[in-house]
């Protein structure tokens, strides 16, 4: 019962909040105008994330009047092998919505937003959210311990899992809808596992999802923002390691990454396709997987539910993996590997979008896309020179090049 309060509590918040968080963007200036690179066709308003944030701060308002009033189980008591500061931890939340805010209204440079980002993480591994140690794998009953390496450990993890939600949300529904699947399947971990905070965090994170999407799913009339994807990148994360203890076993360390399989594998095709294109990292292109569902001709609402039911696939083999025994557990997940492998290499997903171009009018190095003219020539002597190497590689095999044996030249003579 308190777990449905304190879900409704962040449905009802956020639904509320959504159309202040729309005069306050409009206000503030904080719209996204057509583009290139926008799939939206007419000016959308953004700092959807103020409304969840909103909707996430009366959930825990509710808890904690629960918890005072009608003798709720208090939630706010972490595992016994960890000391967590969760006032402390709030301001890891309120800092990355406050940084993705920023972003929205002012644009801030890739740097600065990191930063803000990287100080949320520090701030929540100082709070103790943290994996001391590590269960080893290679020698049973034996623990790794971290020691001061779990900091840069725990700030990259966090950083990292905001970032996937952020470079994922380019569709009406996209980014909430996903965040709303991992965050219902978390939960069901954290119930099992009897980790009352994660839970009630995981929880109050769906029920803000599913009211956002009333306003964000195709047609949408308000979009996430970076308040609003980064926020539900970084609770993923805080959920993730909620729902472990100190010393983690190398499952319930799978298992989030697992559930979060599609943002992940976006995340890290875009990074492969950019450094085979010799480009920035951080340069935006057309290669995500929602970009490459449009191309495939599917329309948005098509290509968002395709991808909801990529994401319940991979969550729903999470929870069988949960339930059985190592044997079983590896199976399942060479599977889902094996199935997200194939849909990726069916979409093209490492294939680079962006390409380097000289051109001679302006006598620049530029960047071009498959929309002009001179990225087919540049894909092309990429092709050659691959089929160059190829050949260079196959003239030092046995038999061949300068190596070829004496009979082998004979029969060539011949």
């Amino acid at each position: 019962m308190p777990y449905l309060f304190v879900a409704a509590a962040a449905f009802l918040a956020t639904y509320l909040c959504v159309p202040i968080a729309k005069r306050l963007a409009q206000r503030w200036g904080a719209i996204d105008y057509p583009s290139k690179r926008r799939i939206n066709t007419t000016p959308i308003p953004r700092l959807g994330g103020l409304a969840v944030f909103a909707g996430l701060c009366c959930a825990l308002i509710v808890e904690i009047a629960g918890i005072k009033l009608l003798g709720w189980p208090p939630i706010l008591i972490p595992h016994p092998s960890m000391s967590i500061n969760y006032p402390l931890l709030g301001v890891a939340f309120l800092i990355v919505v406050a940084t993705g805010a920023v972003d929205d209204v002012r644009s801030l440079s890739p740097k600065k937003k990191l930063l803000g980002q990287v100080l949320a993480a520090c701030v929540a591994a100082s709070a103790g959210l943290l994996i001391g140690r590590v269960v080893n794998p290679l020698v049973p009953g034996t623990e790794i311990d971290l020691g001061l390496i779990a900091y840069p450990i725990t700030v990259i993890y966090l950083v990292a899992f905001t970032n996937i939600i952020n470079l994922i949300d380019g569709l009406d529904g996209l980014a909430a809808g996903i965040s709303g699947i991992a965050s219902l399947s978390m939960f069901s971990f954290a119930v099992l596992s009897g980790r009352l905070d994660a839970a009630t965090l995981s929880i109050a994170l769906f029920g803000a999802c599913l009211a956002f999407l009333r306003y964000n799913f195709h047609p949408a009339t308000i979009f996430l923002g970076d308040s609003g994807s980064l926020l539900l990148g970084f609770g993923l994360g805080t959920i993730s390691l909620l729902n472990v203890s100190r010393t983690a076993a190398l499952t319930s360390l799978i298992i989030p990454l697992i559930v979060a399989g599609v943002p992940i594998l976006d995340t890290l095709s875009a990074i492969v396709r950019r450094r085979r294109a010799h480009v920035s990292i951080g340069q935006a292109d057309k290669g995500h997987i929602h970009h490459r569902l449009i191309q495939e001709g599917y329309d948005q609402r098509q290509a968002v539910l395709l991808i909801y039911g990529w994401c319940l696939l991979l969550s729903l083999g999470a929870v069988i993996i949960n339930q059985v025994s190592v044997g079983p557990r590896i199976v399942i997940f060479l599977v889902l590997l094996a199935c997200s492998a194939l849909f990726a290499t069916r979409l093209h997903l490492f294939e680079p979008v962006l390409r380097h171009h000289y051109n001679p009018k302006t006598k620049r190095d530029e960047i071009v896309t498959p929309e002009d003219p001179g990225f087919a020539d540049e894909k092309r002597a990429a092709a050659e020179a691959h089929e160059e190497r190829i050949e260079r590689l196959g003239e030092l095999l046995p038999g061949k090049g300068p190596h070829r044996s004496r009979d082998a030249h004979a029969r060539e003579d011949d």
